[in-house]
């Protein structure tokens, strides 16, 4: 065996530069957030639904053939209204309409006309809004469940760089977005197309010297909404930039909670949130005012346009050019238009926001691991007898590749042995995990498991060869059951309790108020660490790989609960190659061979007798603890 280098798993800053780099790689990932929401100027983005939307033809189908179907009744209605002002109420005024569509000496008939049509009209909104709908859930589903199964696969250095509440939020409240847009607003945008364009050419059959008038104020129309809409939209990006402020700020303070507890913060906090809360709402009511005086120059312009048209309309039905049915016609018809394109900025605005989502979950989807399953991979033999092999592995890791992790690092690991790894942190102890779970490749060297490059094997493969405690082990919500059964989910029940009572967690367990079913909360807060503790081992023991991985795994717990651990780990360490990461040195005493590391390089391996004997920095190490420990063994047990 031979040597490592500078760093190890961790980086040897300190905790006050730790926190000031977590706090400009918040700020920064705020302000590559707002980069993205101002680029979302261009639809380009929405192309990428398409295979998505594509994978449903016929809700697809049916959305467009029941969106024509509402579009064309939507511009017959006014033409059924016109029946029946004109032959209902006078028929002498359009005799020539009514003769073609007679219904005898019915009055009624030119009624149900317009009800028919009017019947009709809400069943083909109903599908379309059906099939649109159930269309934008299911493509909704479909991106989140891509999009999840993609970021299980990215490789731990990925999430180095990105804050997870960040890529949650895109995971839910952008394809949020997403669905009332391919759901809503596509559907709303077309249909608006539809029948603004059909109602723009009706009028000119109807009437080509009122068409022309509702075109001269269009301008007029639509300048109002240009202006503000822009103002609006800025404004709606300021306001979610502020409320991102906000919730960042609230995040950060309950996650710590203890923390700002201890340190009597309270105060503090509320004031800091207060001030995010106000300027969220100052842009608001900015917005607010804006949005108002918006709709009420609207409003105001387009009621005048449409009182003048309608003045030069009155005078043509006194003339005689029109009748009250044709008028009638033309104003149905001009405000359909209208409103189309009053709802047209609106759904833009939507359209915008959705494509800016879009961008964010599309970035997501484009993001690669380093870490790549070979084409063609090679099989372990069967069955893996553990035999872990580092061949002057060098290592840095990607967002610190001037700082050596690992140098060197030669180091062989027969079947069934039991291996320590001690010294200070960051001399490269987890870094070695790490590099034998394949959550990173080695920049030059290698890694072999029973005589296999790990780089040539499926990562699924692998891990499943593994099994690990960490230093904090996470645990998740559901039942202390099903946490141990979290790396075999199909072992009974009596297999989950023999492992606990392996990692001497039966009995608490059995004290909880449900037992192995008592639901044990969001990331096991409901226990304490040592109960954690007891679990995680719990859970690695029932997987009952051919490698065991314990880093710290008995940091958490007390002397006594200590003591029971060791001895089953004696017991669970038979037969499997278990590899131990301690700075507790009072764990690894009956160890096989202990690896002394220090930065990064290993500089020295032996047993605790020969290690002792030897001096050197393993020697200082048990001086230290042991003597604060009051009891100095000379020997190994």
């Amino acid at each position: 065996m031979t040597t490592t280098a500078p760093n190890g798993s961790a980086s040897p800053s300190t905790s006050a530069q730790a926190n000031k780099d977590r706090g400009s790689s918040f700020a920064s990932e705020i302000e590559r957030d707002r980069a993205h929401r101002k680029k979302a100027r261009s639809t380009k983005p929405l192309r990428r639904l398409v295979p998505f939307v594509l994978r449903y033809p016929g809700l697809l189908t049916g959305f467009v053939i029941f969106l024509i179907t509402a579009s064309t009744l939507t511009l017959l209605l006014p033409a059924a209204f016109r029946l029946v002002v004109d032959c209902g109420f006078d028929g002498d005024a359009a005799a020539d309409v009514c003769t073609r569509f007679a219904f005898g000496e019915q009055l009624a008939g030119y009624f149900v006309v317009g009800i028919v049509v009017a019947l009709l009209l809400g069943l083909a909104s109903a599908l379309r809004y059906y099939f649109i709908s159930r269309l934008g859930e299911r493509v909704v589903a479909d991106i989140r469940r891509t999009v999840y199964d993609h970021l299980l696969e990215l490789s731990p250095g990925y999430y180095a760089n990105v804050r997870t509440g960040e890529v949650l939020s895109r995971l839910t409240t952008d394809t949020t977005l997403i669905q009332t847009v391919v759901g809503s607003s596509v559907s709303v945008a077309l249909r608006t197309i539809a029948t603004t364009v059909g109602a723009l050419a009706l009028m000119f059959v109807v009437s080509w010297k009122l068409a022309l008038m509702v075109l001269a104020v269009g301008p007029i129309i639509l300048g109002p909404i240009m202006l503000f809409g822009q103002r609006v939209q800025r404004l709606s990006r300021t306001s979610q930039d502020r409320l991102a402020d906000a919730s960042a700020r609230a995040s950060e303070s309950l996650r710590a909670v203890e923390t700002v507890q201890a340190f009597t913060r309270e105060t503090e906090e509320r004031a800091h949130f207060a001030s995010a809360v106000e300027a969220t709402f100052d842009v608001a009511l900015k917005r607010i005012r804006v949005r108002a005086f918006m709709t009420g120059t609207i409003f105001s312009f387009v009621l005048a346009g449409l009182i003048a048209v309608l003045w030069f309309g009155a005078a043509q039905v006194q003339s005689g050019a029109l009748t009250p049915g044709a008028m009638t016609q033309f104003v149905m018809y001009a405000f359909v238009a209208v409103s189309g394109v009053g709802i047209m900025t609106e759904t833009y605005a939507e359209v915008m926001r959705a494509a800016g989502a879009t961008e964010r979950l599309m970035e997501l989807l484009s993001a690669t691991s380093p870490i790549q399953t070979p084409a063609k991979p090679v099989l372990l033999p069967t069955p893996v007898v553990g035999a872990v092999s580092f061949n002057n592995v060098e290592f840095s890791y990607p967002a610190r590749p001037e700082a050596i992790a690992l140098k060197d690092i030669s180091l062989t690991v027969e079947p069934g042995q039991t291996v320590a790894l001690v010294g200070p942190s960051g001399a490269g102890k987890s870094t070695m995990f790490q590099l034998l779970l394949r959550f990173y490749d080695s920049q030059s060297g290698a890694l072999t498991l029973d005589g296999v490059d790990i780089k040539t094997l499926d990562p699924v493969d692998l891990r499943k060869a593994i099994a690990v405690v960490q230093q904090n082990a996470p645990l998740f919500s559901g039942t202390a059951a099903e946490n141990i059964r979290f790396g075999a989910p199909s072992v009974s029940d009596d297999e989950v309790r023999a492992a606990a009572r392996a990692a001497n967690a039966h009995e608490f367990i059995e004290r909880l108020p449900d037992g192995y079913e008592t639901q044990l909360g969001e990331d096991a807060a409901t226990l304490s660490g040592g109960q954690r503790q007891r679990i995680a081992i719990a859970r690695a023991i029932l997987r009952n790989a051919p490698i065991l991985l314990l880093d710290e795994a008995t940091s958490a717990l007390d002397a006594e609960s200590e003591n029971a651990i060791q001895e089953a780990f004696a017991t669970v360490s038979k037969d499997r190659t278990t590899i131990v990461i301690a700075h507790r040195l009072a764990t690894v005493l009956k160890a096989d061979v202990i690896v002394v590391m220090d930065e990064g390089r290993i500089i020295d391996h032996g047993t605790h007798n020969e290690l002792l004997n030897r001096g050197g920095l393993y020697a200082r190490l048990a001086k230290l603890q042991f003597n604060a420990e009051h009891r100095i063994p000379a020997h190994a047990p």
